[in-house]
């Protein structure tokens, strides 16, 4: 079994917290990043682990979503430029600017 990407796209910050939770209690799989477009409107999760594992979760976040899942999808084996694409959103969503020593992600809970 090698290292895995598995995907969820779905509608809003709370739907996407529901389907992480499933997808983190049905399988051996971590938060790899998350991505909020159209001001969180839009949620992609990534989770990372074993192919069997990352299967497993996203069939577990599909079976009862609070909203509609917009896509989703398993990545086996990842190309270097995905590993790379998935590090470059960790480090975005780790980020601590240095001027406000907020997170990106405590940024966006005070705009919200």
């Amino acid at each position: 079994m090698g290292k895995a990407y598995g995907f969820i796209e779905i509608q809003g910050v709370v739907p996407a917290t529901v389907a992480l939770d499933e997808m983190c209690k049905a399988a051996n799989v971590t938060l790899a990043t998350w991505e909020r477009k159209l001001g969180g409107r839009l949620v992609t999760l990534v989770v990372e682990g074993d192919v069997s594992d990352c299967e497993a979760a996203v069939n577990a976040a599909m079976r009862n979503p609070l909203k509609p899942i917009a896509s989703h999808g398993v990545i086996a084996n990842p190309h270097s430029e995905i590993v790379k694409l998935v590090e470059l959103s960790q480090k975005r969503w780790k980020k601590t600017p240095p001027e406000s020593g907020e997170t990106e992600d405590q940024k966006y809970l005070q705009e919200v």
